[in-house]
């Protein structure tokens, strides 16, 4: 069982992290997914969100790609994208993923991964909160 805190770490290094332990038949746990940060110039980020998320299948939208707005959902999302989902190895995988807002009770007393360089707060970046704020989402602050 392996737990990644997400608080001010780089979404992009937790997700390849899990990734590559969710297909090594590891339980993964990833904590305040509203944290995590994006690195990049603010307004880029949230023009390449809002576009995945208004894209459309023509001839059957419901086949269309799904972009959540809520942040636990974006994470796994994203985590999702660096698994070959499509293959049983892939599914089976992504079915030992838990994502969370904030800490769980069952998870407060246990031993949290290290993922390595924390982002400044100078540096050009966004935090997922805001992002999901940007395409929509209305949950608590």
């Amino acid at each position: 069982m392996m737990i990644f805190d997400a608080n001010n770490a780089v979404l992009g290094r937790i997700a390849s992290r899990a990734a590559k332990a969710l297909l090594n038949g590891e339980e993964v746990f990833i904590i305040n997914a509203e944290h995590a940060v994006i690195g990049g110039d603010p307004r880029n980020t949230i023009d390449r969100y809002k576009a995945r998320r208004e894209a459309r299948n023509k001839a059957n939208p419901e086949h269309s790609p799904h972009w959540s707005r809520r942040p636990d959902m974006l994470v796994k999302r994203i985590v999702r994208g660096m698994i070959p989902f499509d293959r049983p190895r892939g599914k089976i995988a992504i079915k030992r993923l838990r994502v969370y807002m904030g800490v769980p009770d069952e998870l407060k007393s246990k031993k949290v991964e290290p993922i390595g360089r924390e982002v400044k707060a100078h540096s050009k970046s966004i935090i997922i909160k805001d992002l999901c704020r940007e395409l929509g989402w209305y949950g608590q602050a």
